[in-house]
């Protein structure tokens, strides 16, 4: 049976005005100035002054107490002048015994079906955080998908749904931005979105971060802010390793490097309608502030596949074989080291017989070429090397890579039919490394941009 937390705040609750009540029952829509045609996404944030998106997560409303000191830390920001549109998660693990109920509810559910269950996790949430500002004296409105103003709108992949960017924009500033205006702190169910036939779809995991920064981009605010059970981001799961520390600041291509390594501070998905323009921060709900120390997450990251020749120069291929290599990290390291000395070590790959290193040619090749030599003798594993000269060095990277299928076949496929040899090609979070015949990298290059269709 699924367990619901009983909800207790500790404020008095104010007594609401006719127009708090109007405000808070979701099925009537405010009456307020339109600000539609406001299409600069700065623009509006000019006229409103600073205007924030705080999404709270699972854990931070995973209790009474949680919810409580959550609405207060907006109660807080609104007294100081803030406009503070909200975004909220389902309460703690609600999404999860929801999805392990159906699950155990036998074969056959349709997809529409799953996401419209799912939503209602985010669509409790968002009443129970209005009524906990509401006793905290604040103006509030809530979203829900089936009412008309629902400002998400989604394609039809349900459980994955991708948000149609112009058409939830244009819906914001029609219906969530004069809120501010005149005061009223809008809450929406994160994660949760409608398709245009008007079927209740969800857009992923880590889904409600997506609709805190298409929130903010429509919205022209200052920032995002996260709020989690963690201090921010931290340099290692603070459950493993105590001396883990708190990042002050991070740059979103690394941390979409850590979210590729299955280390899910922020779903990549999200990350990809992050505003350059619009910084988030990562905070603890403990502290109880909105204005609180975390990280923060700066720039922003491309959507789109990308082709590149990595490097001008040539590269080359070191091989060395011989057997049960791998089971001696001594090698590996030694040459590396060796060739760190000369030049610049691009990719390394290596099973039980061989060990291949992907180097920058240079012209005392023959000098690396005869250290290297004299350090595989030292190992009785090694037998022998050989080095292949004249290479281009290719990158295709792009978020979520590994997440799309066939891409490495499209790319080999493409080249085969050209005649075109691969000599290397590694995989690592959102990259794919491929090692060609340097004359023929413009030929590569546009084959596989062709394939992976990429303007």
């Amino acid at each position: 049976m699924m367990a619901f937390t009983q909800i207790t705040f500790t404020s008095t609750p104010a007594q609401p005005s006719d127009r708090e009540e109007r405000l808070l029952s979701h099925s009537e829509g405010p009456h307020i100035e339109n600000l539609s045609n406001n299409t600069d996404s700065k623009e509006p944030c000019g006229r409103l002054g600073r205007i924030i998106v705080a999404k709270f997560g699972g854990s931070s409303l995973a209790d009474s107490e949680r919810i409580s000191k959550a609405a207060k830390s907006v109660a807080e920001e609104v007294s100081r002048g803030v406009k503070v549109a909200v975004v909220v998660s389902a309460m703690g693990k609600t999404t999860d015994v929801l999805m392990e109920i159906l699950q155990n509810s036998g074969r056959g559910v349709e997809k529409h079906d799953i996401d419209d269950i799912l939503s209602m996790g985010e669509r409790t949430s968002v009443r129970v955080f209005a009524a906990a500002l509401k006793s905290e004296g604040l103006k509030v409105k809530y979203f829900d998908p089936h009412d008309d103003d629902w400002p998400i709108i989604t394609d039809d992949n349900f459980s994955n749904a991708n948000p149609i960017l112009e058409e939830c924009k244009q819906r914001i500033r029609e219906y969530v931005q004069p809120l501010l205006l005149n005061g009223v702190t809008p809450i929406i169910a994160g994660f949760v979105g409608r398709t245009k036939t008007g079927k209740i779809s969800t857009i992923g995991r880590g889904g409600s971060d997506t609709t805190a920064f298409i929130l903010a981009q429509a919205l022209g605010a200052e920032e995002v802010v996260l709020v989690t059970d963690s201090e921010g981001i931290m340099t290692a799961d603070p459950k493993i390793v105590k001396e883990a520390k708190r990042l002050e600041n991070i740059d979103v291509n690394v941390l979409v490097q850590l979210a590729d390594s299955g280390k899910k501070f922020i779903h990549r998905k999200a990350l990809r309608h992050k505003d350059p323009k619009i910084d988030v921060r990562v905070i603890n709900l403990m502290k109880g502030d909105l204005e609180a120390e975390g990280t923060r997450i700066t720039g922003s990251i491309s959507s789109e596949l990308e082709v590149e020749q990595v490097i001008e120069e040539k590269a080359s291929m070191l091989t060395f074989v011989g057997r049960g290599m791998s089971r001696n990290p001594k090698i590996i390291s030694e040459l590396a080291e060796d060739v760190e000395k000369h030049t610049e070590l691009l990719g390394i790959s290596a099973n039980s017989d061989s060990i291949i290193l992907y180097i920058k040619e240079k012209e005392d090749r023959e000098q690396l070429c005869r250290r290297l030599h004299e350090t595989m003798l030292k190992h009785k594993q090694a037998i022998s090397m050989n080095i292949k000269t004249g290479l281009a060095y290719l990158r295709v990277k792009g978020v979520g890579l590994e997440e799309t299928p066939g891409l490495i076949g499209k790319i080999s496929e493409a080249l085969r039919i050209n005649e075109i040899n691969i000599f290397g090609i590694l995989t690592i979070t959102s990259s794919i490394l491929i090692f060609i015949s340097y004359e023929e990298k413009e030929k590569a290059t546009t084959l596989i941009k062709r394939a992976l269709g990429v303007s």
